[in-house]
Formats: C-alpha cells, structure tokens, sequence
C-alpha cells in the first residue's frame, strides 16, 4: 500500500457539482464494454480507454484510477413464460424507463480494480485494506450519475420526446353545443374508413384519421385539413386516453404536442369519462419508437430487393442515432472523408488532447478529433467473430460530441428532428469560431457570390458575399417526364377511389435535370425599388447571380422544403437527375468588363428607408425574422399586412431571407460606430457577467443574434478579458479557394419524410470508386444508390 499512499495528497471525493465521466473516454470511444475496459481518475474524474490513460498521466501526474470492466453475459430465456411485454415510456437511451432492446436478452457484471501509473500496480476493490479516502472516492463516484447521463437528462426535460410537453394555450378551449356524443369505442374517420390514428377535435367533436407518418403508414391527413378549414386546434388521439388521465394531445396552431389541465372537462363536453377509457393504441412516441426500429430493412427496400453487404473497418464506422440524431450523423460523416478535416482534426489529434487534457469533454476540437478517429481508425468498426459479438451495435455513439455542439442553441439541444443542410451551416459557424489563427477546415466549402445589378441608367454595380452552401431552387415548370407523372397520378386516384393499392416499389416522380436548377439560379432576375446613385432615385435593375471562386468541395443544397399556396408546408416529392461529373462553366463570374461603367459612389445621403412600425410589428408577432419583415415592407412599399405576407411567403426560402436587410444598390453600413445593440440583448448579456463593453461587442459579432452571442462570449474569453474600447481593426478580408469549374460527385445526404421534423437521413459515399451507404450505425456496399432522390450533395473540385 506504500505506493498508493504516496498518491492520497492528490486523490479527491467528488461532490454533487463534480462532473464523472465513468461510461466512456473523453479521448475514444472506449466504453466499460471494450476489452481493456475504462480507467477513471481518483483526482479529476475523467474517464479514459487503455490508448489514452498513461497519456494523461504523463501531462497531469495524477495516477490513481478506478478501472472498470463490463462483462456482458446472455441471458437464457424461458419461452414458455408468458408476460406482458415491458412498457416503452420514454424515447431516451439509458435513462430510468428508458428503451433498451438488449434488457432481456443480457446482463452486465462490473469488475472494479485500483489502478496506479505507469506501472498498472493494481489493487482489487472492494478491499478493505485500502485508505479510507481511497474507498470513499471510488464509492462516490459509483453511486454518482454519470456526466452523460445528466446532459442527456437536462437535453429531455421540455422536450416532446422526453414527455415533458408544455401546457396549451387553450385551457379555456370554446366548445361547441351541437349534440354529439363520442361513444367508448367503434370509432371510425368521418372522411374515409380508417379505424386506427383516429383524433378528436375538441371543439366540434370530429374525430378524423391523422397524418401520413414517413414509412406510408398512418392516416390521411383528414385532422389537419379540418384545422385549416375551422381552425379548431385542440385534437387527442383516440386510444390513448387512460383512466390515469394521460392521452396525446395535439395542439395544431402551436404545432406541438401539449398537456391540457382541462382535458377531463373538454372530454366529459363529449360524453367521455377517463375512468371508463383504456388505453388501446400506441402513443406518439411508442409509434416513433417502432417505425425507428424498422429503418433497416426500410432503407434495404428504398434499393431494391438485394439484401445489402455489410461492411467494415477504418472509414466504415457507423454512428449509433442518439434520439433522432440521424441528421447530425450523415453531415459528420460526410465532412470525414474530407482532407481539410482530416488534417485539422484527425493527424493532429494528439496535440488537440495534449492541449487541452484538463477538460477534454468540453473542447470543441477534442471532441471533433475523438469523432474524426473513432470514423476513421476502424477500431470500432470490426466484423463480428460470435454470435454475441453479432448482436452488439456496430458503430460508435456520439454523445459527448453531440452535447458539446448543440449546446445553446434551443432547436439542436431538444431530441426532435432537426434539418441536416441547418445544421451543416450550424456546424460551420461553430468551426469558424473554434479556429481563431488556426486553419478552418470548413474553408473548403466557402466561396464567393457574386451578385451583378445594372439600372435604368445603363451602369452597373457589383457585390460580393460569402456562402458555404449553394442553394438551388426547383423548377416544377420544367418536368422532362410530364406525361408519365399525370398517368400515374391518374392511375393512383383511381386506385385511392377503388380502395386497391399501387405497387409500392414502382412510384413515378417528376423528374427533373440539374442543369435546370443550375439555369434557374443563373436566369436574369427583376429587382424594383433599386435605389441607383447615378439617379438618386428609386428605379427598376436587373441582376444576374454568378459564382465569383469555386471551392475544393461545393455543397448543392435542393429546395425541397418549401409552403403550399395555404402556407402549409411541404416536401417535393421530385428526383433529380444528378450527373457524376458536373461543368459549372455555366456560373462564372467575371467581375466588372471593360465595357461596363460603375455606378457613380454614393456622395449624398441615400433615400430614407421608412418601415411602418405598426406592420412591422405585426408581421413579427406573427413570426416571420425582423429582417425578414423589412424586406416584405421595403418591396410593398408598406402597402399592408397582406401584401407584405405574401411577399414573405414567396421569398421564404431566398438565401438571404434572415440576413440584415440592406436595400439593393445601397451601401451596407461598416463604421463601427453605427452599430446600436439590441437593449434588451444588451441586457440579457451583460446579466451573465459580462461589461457592456464586452456585451457589445458580442452582439455587434453576430448582428444583434442574442443566442449567438451567448455562445460567442464564452469562445472568446481571451480576447474580452483585455478588451479596451478601441476603434475596432479594418477586418481582414475573407480568403476563398479557385480553381476549375468541374466537379466530380462523392457523396449525397437524403431525407425520407414529409418535412424536416419528421422522417430519417442516410448519407451515400463514394469511397474506394464505391458507393457506401450510412445508415447511423450500419454500414453497406450500396448497390443501387437513388442519387436523384437526394437533398444535399457534395462535389469535389476535379484538378483537371
């Protein structure tokens, strides 16, 4: 005991605000299950895998762990035994209630042992020779819960899948008198013949099938079309009201599952008492539950009926989902086939820990490195030898990487679906203030648009901004299959009407060409109210959008996401024809010609740009971005409420629509001076700790974005700290990579659901000159990519 007890000075009991990091290395992805188990230290708590430990050893000295190993043994189960299946409460993955698939068919068995460094001298525990202070340590971390646990815990609390729903609104819901009476079961839609996903609208006492859930099950939207007719907004899902008082309530114009304190009144309005009603249908999250599990072989039907191969080894390791986790999963698995990535994160990966071995778990560039080797080492990723090995997930779960990116930002940080081409933009702004005088990998995808405007006057004038994703609206007007798409569209209304069903495998979609797209961005464009400096006036311009650099890497993000004329929003149904090799010749920009005259710079006070306060407000109240709003205001002249909303719902999916509106052909303001923070940002920062000045200049980095700016103070801590309230630097201008306009595809993101709230995402890689298909954690040759069925596309610069 002589050389543990050299070590007690440094051994420390943790306290309910110490963070335990004891399921997996803050390094790997070792987990108590890998063969060489997991070493937690006795002094900082951090959890490291058998590749990491003496690493940290060496930088800190801290020597003492506790190691723990998980033996996993199979369960054998009598058949004959019948039971009621256990409850699936909760969609969280090791939490209290919890979905476990593996709870019946395994149990665990932990190994504890003291270990002291370098020489692995071990000690066993439990052992009661140790130091009192040695046995109090390891028991309190044992007993304590786990970091990981708490952030997925405090990531669930508000969140639709954690059950944790907010109350509605309509509490005093207004209920119509006109006699109807709901009967205890028997119940069919009032629009067609379904049985099951049957709600009832809490104001009229309609009961109407639900919507089309994305594996083609489900109902036929018949609720949600009431709602837009009546506007009644309160529905619950007959079924799942139990005499406990639960059930699934679903409130449209909030769009969101909600709880109602009035439930029992709104329901016995209808002639339902709970403690008559059973529960005899799946809740929304049982339901999600199930068509989740039933990914696998969905995604083996979307390419035919070959069974696909799995394969393994380095740059074929799949990613567990982490509750609808699957669009984060194909957007990092994308960007680690990249070099710049690989360079910034993977090669340097031992100078990223060794910089920062004090809290790894928190270090953006520690975790992207730990992801980036756990893709691409193939240590997790290894064809199974046994039966037991075969049950195991393949694949590696990405949890601390996925609490430390979504940390701030409201819609990442829930468990709901979120969309992959966001949070793509999401993960560059965080690279970009992660990689302050360090190489930014996400470099590879920025380039310059270069926007032409040529006035009344005959003179032109040029802007530039920078993007890292080239959005590309779909022409519906320009089908090359048309009459195809209207036989089977005839047949399928046939077959709706004859209640037959079409062959699920033959759909017939629009199709579209690429080089439609591409010629539908590059079109002349009409911009009225362009103030022009030559005139000193408003007048009508035409602008031309053209590619200024072409980037190593060009992400094409499709417009599919768009509203319906109703403002209900939909998902085009189309394929598009994306070639292998693409020639965007067609996108060059050329800058100012010699025959061009520029607009004259401005020496006088451009026009006044007056917005109507009162419809401003009104239009934000109703949700739209404040940028937003003046756009719509600025181009309707301030005209009325109408037209401006209808401008907006036109403009929805611009580029630009949430950027700071500058009206075209003025100038943006740069003189720092004229940066005014948003007072109640202002407030909001300086409440965390912060001085107005250092509050300022965190709003004035992200235009006034509250949210963004909570973020960026806490990554630039250094630099606020010796700040001085001097005229700020010219900032230096913004480098872009060129080259060729010729482009080969490598990978593509698609999405299989109605909207981007809903469904699932895969992601195809063209890897060793084949196509590799992640499915989260499963990885497959692909054999019949469907490229056309896509949503984000990534193409590499040729070099020739």
């Amino acid at each position: 005991m002589e050389e543990l007890l050299k070590h007690l000075p440094k051994i420390k009991i943790p306290g309910p605000n110490n963070k335990i990091y004891k399921d997996e290395c803050v390094f790997s992805f070792d987990t108590l299950l890998s063969p060489s188990g997991l070493y937690v230290s006795l002094t900082s708590f951090l959890g490291f895998g058998v590749d990491h430990v003496l690493k940290y050893f060496e930088c800190t000295g801290n020597a003492v762990f506790l190691h723990i190993k998980a033996i996993k043994h199979e369960v054998k189960v009598d058949k004959s035994e019948d039971g009621p299946d256990k409850k699936i409460t909760r969609l969280a993955i090791g939490t209290p209630g919890g979905f476990n698939p593996d709870a019946q068919k395994y149990i665990y068995e932990e190994q504890y042992q003291i270990v002291i460094l370098p020489d692995y001298t071990t000690y066993s525990y439990p052992n009661d020779d140790l130091p009192q202070k040695v046995k109090d340590s390891v028991q309190a971390i044992l007993e304590a819960e786990s970091a990981l646990k708490i952030a997925e815990k405090e990531a669930l609390s508000n969140t639709w899948d954690g059950e944790a729903r907010s109350i509605t609104k309509h509490i005093d819901l207004p209920q119509l008198n006109n006699g109807k009476k709901i009967p205890p079961s028997g119940w069919k839609c009032e629009k067609c013949d379904l049985t099951t996903n049957l709600w009832l609208n809490l104001t009229d006492g309609s009961i109407l099938c639900g919507r089309k859930f994305y594996d083609g099950t489900g109902g036929n939207d018949h609720a949600v079309a009431h709602f837009q007719n009546t506007g009644y907004p309160l529905t619950v899902k007959l079924g799942t009201i139990a005499r406990d008082g639960k059930a699934d309530i679903y409130s449209y114009d909030e769009d969101d599952m909600v709880e109602d304190p009035n439930l029992a009144a709104h329901l016995a309005h209808w002639g339902i008492n709970f403690d008559h009603m059973e529960k005899t249908e799946k809740s929304m999250i049982e339901l999600e539950l199930e068509l989740n599990q039933k990914f696998g072989e969905w995604i083996a039907m979307q390419e035919g009926t070959n069974k696909l191969t799995p394969i393994y080894g380095p740059g074929y390791t799949g990613l567990i989902n982490l509750g609808n986790s699957c669009y984060m999963n194909s957007v990092m698995q994308m960007c680690f086939i990249i070099p710049d990535f690989i360079e910034r994160f993977v090669n340097k990966a031992e100078d990223i820990f060794r910089q920062n071995i004090n809290d790894p778990a928190n270090d953006f560039s520690v975790q992207m490195a730990k992801l980036g080797l756990g893709l691409l080492s193939g240590k997790y990723s290894q064809q199974p030898k046994s039966k037991v090995d075969a049950d195991d997930s393949q694949g590696i779960s990405p949890r601390m990487f996925k609490n430390l990116i979504r940390r701030g930002h409201p819609g990442f940080m829930s468990n709901r679906q979120q969309d992959a081409q966001e949070f793509i933009l999401h993960l560059i702004n965080i690279l970009d203030r992660n990689s302050q005088g360090q190489t930014n990998p996400a470099d590879c995808f920025k380039f310059k648009v270069e926007e032409r405007y040529q006035c009344s006057s005959g003179k032109v004038k040029y802007t530039y901004r920078p993007e890292y994703l080239l959005p590309l609206t779909i022409p519906m007007d320009m089908v090359i299959n048309k009459e195809e798409v209207d036989a089977y569209e005839a047949e399928k209304n046939k077959s709706e009407e004859g209640k037959a069903k079409l062959d699920p495998n033959h759909v017939v979609r629009p199709r579209i060409k690429l080089s439609s797209c591409l010629e539908t961005l590059a079109k002349v464009e009409t911009v009225e109210q362009f103030y022009s400096s030559a005139l000193n006036d408003k007048t009508t311009a035409t602008k031309i959008t053209r590619l200024a650099s072409f980037p190593d890497f060009l992400l094409i993000h499709l417009k599919k996401f768009t509203v319906k004329e109703d403002w209900t929003p939909v998902k085009l149904d189309v394929a598009i024809e994306m070639p292998d090799l693409l020639d965007l010749k067609l996108l060059r920009g050329y800058g100012l010609q010699p025959s061009e005259e520029l607009l004259p710079e401005t020496t006088s006070a451009p026009l006044p740009v007056v917005y109507d306060q009162a419809l401003l407000s009104q239009l934000a109240e109703i949700g739209f971005p404040i940028e937003a709003c003046k756009r719509a205001l600025y181009f309707t002249e301030n005209r009325g409420l109408e037209p401006a909303t209808q401008w907006l719902m036109e403009h929805i999916s611009d580029p630009e629509f949430t950027l700071p509106f500058v009206p075209p052909g003025m100038d943006a303001k740069t003189d720092s001076s004229d940066f005014v923070p948003n007072q109640e940002a202002l407030e909001m920062v300086m409440s965390m700790g912060f001085t107005k000045e250092q509050s300022t200049k965190a709003l004035k980095a992200t235009n006034n974005n509250l949210e963004r700016a909570a973020d960026w103070v806490y990554s630039h801590i250094a630099e606020l700290d010796t700040l001085e309230m001097e005229v700020d630097a010219q900032p230096a201008k913004p480098q872009y990579k060129d080259g060729n306009d010729k482009y080969k595809l490598v990978g593509f993101i698609s999405h299989m659901g109605t909207s981007t709230m809903v469904g699932h995402y895969v992601c195809h890689l063209l890897k060793d000159s084949q196509w590799i298909i992640f499915n989260d954690e499963k990885v497959y040759l692909s054999e019949k990519p469907r490229k056309e069925l896509g949503y984000v596309y990534l193409y590499q610069r040729l070099d020739k």
